[in-house]
């Protein structure tokens, strides 16, 4: 038999076979109960039999009148009750027997029921016949005759005898309890498969649960005790169904805290295995995720610096930080901090990228180096110039003009710089007014290039500009790319030898215009290129040539503002090519164009 079916029908068979026990218990008691009293209800009758047979006028006449008469009397009264009559004097002599071959061998005045019947008129027992040993009712009554005792009429009666219609009694209440105890089952099996069906049905539903299938619930199963567990269970179900989904939020939020941060964050257990890491810590790691998790956390770090930071403190138990620098260009802060949740002992590791931070910092330490360098040359030269005038140079007119005239070179230096530092100032704040609007490419191109050309010529440089007549117009303020396009130019011829070309180019592309300005110069170095345009920022090149260090820089925020882009590629001793892209003013519908005066805005970037 198969389990299931086994686990479905045992409850059957044991409540079957307790009711069974039961009522087999029942009959038998009820059985004996019955017997008892229906057997005392026939001595009852059968001892009132006897006692008439005493009284009767014939028999006191044949027990006065001789023996004879009295055995045949016995005999047919015998013939009619059953059993053997026997007619005991007031001595204890036999008088006669109904069974004359009975009355010898029997000690009649040691009877119990005769002595008892002599003294009490009546007396009975069921106990083994004294003749045959068979189980009998031994019944005696005195025979009266005036009051006078004659003597005491005997009765033996086999029990099978006294009984022999108890059987037919028996036959209706058997098939009444047959009956009974076979609808009895039938009602107890319907019941069974009734509820056996019920809790399958329970189960089904708690199985499908467990396997995730959180919205399954167990409908109409009555009032009774499996339905009142069926409620329950739903409840359970809706309880448990809004804290899972209230975890999965929880989970789903701290994922996307987790996927989203740019700290690195792993979650050890208490013997440094990892059991969770975000991507940010993945990618500062330079290790998969998947094959990061439930190794060791020396295995993952791959780096003595980080592990022994972990190590620390597993054996303090307290928070420990370190910043160290993996590579020239990475720098790392590692936390990690222990926690005990219950009797889960585990770490935090975060891992803080500092590279970004380094970078800025060093970018701030060579802006405060750039610009202590670029005031104190002119401040040095200007302090030279003006001593050397309180020597005696003020005595000397020719020689006075010459260092007033190098004295105003100065100040103007310093005048340009200052004025590109509030003008990078005002337009990383967003207070430079950009105002845009549909302009011809030539019209935004041209006049930054030919008011470069004189100094190109001087320079011995060829200056060329190809621009196609067919290119749509831009969406920009011409004034302000007219700016980005001096500067560009500017540089080119400022690095470019004699004898060099410069050139300017503009080609239309999907939603922008690409603006190039190209040199045959010196090139930039590979390792300056991702910082040249970075205020104050300048190539061994640039120092040569001198300059502030902020025209690229102020470019960069102008092209950014328009919503354009701006880059540079180079090769060391061939020439440079700057490239930066205005979107085209066509690409702009009229319901999402920018208004016609905005703002220059700021720049994140250095």
């Amino acid at each position: 038999m198969d389990i299931r079916h086994w686990e479905r029908w045992r409850p059957v068979l044991v409540d079957g076979l307790l009711i069974l026990a039961l009522t087999v218990g029942l009959a038998l008691y009820l059985s004996l109960a019955i017997h008892s009293r229906v057997q005392e209800g026939l001595v009852a009758q059968e001892m009132a039999r006897l006692q008439r047979l005493a009284t009767l006028p014939q028999l006191v006449t044949a027990w006065r009148d001789g023996s004879d008469e009295l055995q045949t009397l016995l005999s047919q009264e015998a013939a009619v009750l059953g059993g053997r009559l026997a007619a005991v004097s007031n001595a204890g002599q036999l008088r006669a027997v109904s069974h004359p071959a009975a009355g010898d061998g029997i000690p009649w005045a040691s009877l119990p029921e005769v002595r008892q019947a002599i003294s009490q008129g009546v007396a009975h027992a069921l106990r083994p016949d004294p003749l045959t040993e068979e189980p009998a009712l031994l019944a005696a009554a005195v025979v009266m005759e005036n009051g006078r005792p004659l003597g005491v009429l005997h009765w033996t009666l086999p029990q099978a005898e006294l009984e022999a219609g108890i059987p037919a009694l028996w036959r209706p209440i058997g098939r009444a309890a047959v009956i009974a105890l076979a609808l009895l089952v039938a009602l107890l099996t319907g019941r069974a498969i009734q509820t056996s069906r019920r809790i399958r049905r329970l189960t089904e539903v708690v199985e499908r649960v467990t396997q995730g299938d959180l919205d399954a619930r167990i409908h109409s199963l009555g009032s009774g005790e499996i339905g009142q567990l069926a409620q329950a269970f739903n409840r359970m179900a809706d309880k448990l169904q809004k804290q899972i989904k209230k975890r999965g939020r929880e989970k789903d939020r701290l994922n996307t805290v987790l996927h989203v941060m740019t700290d690195g964050v792993l979650i050890l257990n208490r013997h440094g295995r990892v059991r969770l890491l975000n991507p940010a810590a993945a990618r500062l790691l330079r290790v998969e995720p998947e094959r990061a998790l439930r190794r060791s956390f020396i295995q993952v770090a791959r780096d003595h610096r980080i592990a022994e930071v972990w190590t620390r403190c597993r054996e303090s138990g307290q928070e420990e930080v370190a910043t160290m620098e993996l590579t020239p260009t990475q720098f790392l802060r590692v936390i990690v901090t222990p926690f005990l949740k219950g009797k889960d002992r585990g770490y935090l590791v975060l891992l803080q990228d500092l590279t970004q931070l380094r970078r800025l910092q060093m970018v701030r330490q060579d802006f405060i180096s750039n610009i202590s360098h670029e005031l104190r040359t002119p401040l040095a030269s200007l302090q030279a110039l003006v001593e050397t005038l309180q020597d005696g140079a003020l005595e000397d007119p020719p020689a006075a003009r010459r260092f007033l005239g190098r004295m105003e070179v100065e100040v103007d230096a310093l005048t340009q710089m200052v004025e590109e530092l509030l003008e990078l100032s005002r337009i990383e704040s967003g207070q430079v007014p950009l105002r845009l609007r549909s302009t011809p490419v030539l019209e935004a191109v041209l006049p930054g290039v030919e008011r470069l050309r004189p100094q190109a010529e001087r320079a011995q440089l060829e200056l060329a500009i190809h621009l196609p007549p067919d290119l749509p117009p831009v969406l920009a303020d011409a004034v302000r790319v007219q700016q980005v396009i001096t500067n560009l130019v500017h540089n080119a011829i400022k690095f470019t030898p004699a004898g060099g070309r410069v050139e300017v180019s503009a080609q239309a592309g999907e939603g922008e215009l690409t603006v190039m300005v190209a040199d045959t110069g010196i090139g930039i170095p590979p390792q300056d290129l991702p910082r040249i345009f970075e205020r104050f920022y300048k190539t061994d090149r640039s120092r040569a040539a001198g300059g502030t260090g902020l025209g690229l820089a102020i470019a960069k925020h102008v092209v950014q503002a328009h919503g354009g882009r701006i880059w540079a590629e180079s090769v060391l001793g061939e020439g440079s090519r700057f490239y930066f892209t205005l979107p085209l003013a066509e690409s702009m519908p009229d319901d999402s164009a920018p208004p016609t005066d905005t703002a220059l805005a700021r720049s994140t970037s250095s």
